[in-house]
């Protein structure tokens, strides 16, 4: 059954250059379109965790809507009569009859949330959140986003694709959507200063945006307010939501910025090698050295293998993110 799922899934982006994935419960995550997209998916509609990139917008938008279709078109699951001491309550024709007619219409985008403003996170912002519109009634109006407060949002952003609603403090409160209390964590100062994090309480999935990064170093962006030490803490964090199952593998499933998805282990993995490298940087600092020598160390090349294989960000890219992490001075 778990073939035919994920087969099903991938059908519906495979004209996309996209694949879906089901990850458990209503949630699905959306690779292949910049950043990796959340999707809750259910009778209250659409929630978004990032759009992607702008380039990647119209494929997602159609992407999402045939995700949309495609699960509420999939048979319900039966209902068991045991217990019920006059019968089956549920077998009537005013019932019956709707689900065999035809299916549902499927709901809007309804909402989206911004792990950050990078661009190939939240470019698609603005063409999503159009597209919230045309299945909303008498009223339409597009979907919301929402971000932290302290999100800095990248120059360039058209007005509709900055967030309707923001939030102040270490966390948000959604609410239940599709039957799950969804929080969304303010982590302060890691990859950004304005970075979020979403945790779907009954499928116990968390998205970490780019705190967490399965194919690469941790983008760490010292000019909005990221830091070194604000990104250990939040990977921190994400090990103390979630919950393990047999040593420490399965349990939550965390969703990365970029990469597979993950599990405690993986986390607690990349935890152990970010601080590991922090912590030779430091004690280079406290011998004198500069920025180029540090640099020249090669202080990563155990891990590199495994994670130098972005060139928009390499190691020694990270490692001066370190640098300037750990000495603020100009």
């Amino acid at each position: 059954m778990i073939a035919v799922a994920i087969a099903f899934f991938a059908a519906i982006a495979h004209a996309q250059d996209l694949r879906v994935l089901p990850v458990r419960g209503n949630v699905y995550v959306i690779v292949g379109g910049g950043g990796n997209i959340v999707a809750s998916v259910g009778k209250d509609g659409i929630l978004l965790v990032d759009t992607g990139s702008a380039t990647m917008s119209d494929k997602v938008v159609r992407t999402v809507q045939e995700l949309a279709r495609q699960v509420t078109a999939s048979p319900a699951p039966q209902r068991s009569c045991v217990g019920v001491v006059q019968g089956c309550l549920w077998w009537n024709s005013s019932g019956f009859l709707a689900t065999t007619a035809a299916p549902a219409a499927p709901k809007p985008i309804v909402g989206i949330i911004n792990t950050s403003f990078d661009a190939d996170h939240a470019g698609g912002n603005a063409a999503l959140a159009r597209a919230g519109r045309s299945h909303i009634g008498v009223a339409p109006q597009e979907a919301w986003i929402i971000s932290h407060e302290s999100a800095p949002p990248r120059q360039g952003f058209p007005s509709e694709a900055l967030p309707t609603e923001t939030y102040s403090g270490p966390y948000k409160k959604l609410n239940y959507f599709n039957g799950e209390g969804v929080v969304v964590w303010h982590p302060p100062a890691a990859h950004t200063a304005g970075d979020s994090m979403v945790q779907f309480r009954e499928s116990e999935v968390l998205a970490a945006g780019d705190i967490l990064n399965m194919s690469g170093y941790p983008v760490i962006d010292v000019d909005k307010g990221g830091s070194i030490q604000g990104t250990i803490d939040a990977l921190n964090s994400i090990l103390d939501m979630a919950v393990v199952e047999h040593m420490m593998e399965g349990g939550t499933m965390i969703i990365p910025g970029h990469g597979r998805i993950a599990d405690s282990a993986d986390v607690a993995y990349y935890r152990d090698l970010v601080t590991i490298i922090r912590d030779r940087v430091r004690e280079m600092m406290k011998r004198g050295m500069t920025l180029p020598q540090i640099q020249a160390a090669r202080l990563t090349r155990d891990y590199d293998p495994r994670f130098d294989r972005n060139p928009a960000w390499t190691s020694s890219m990270f490692i001066e993110a370190i640098y300037r992490s750990l000495n603020p001075k100009p």
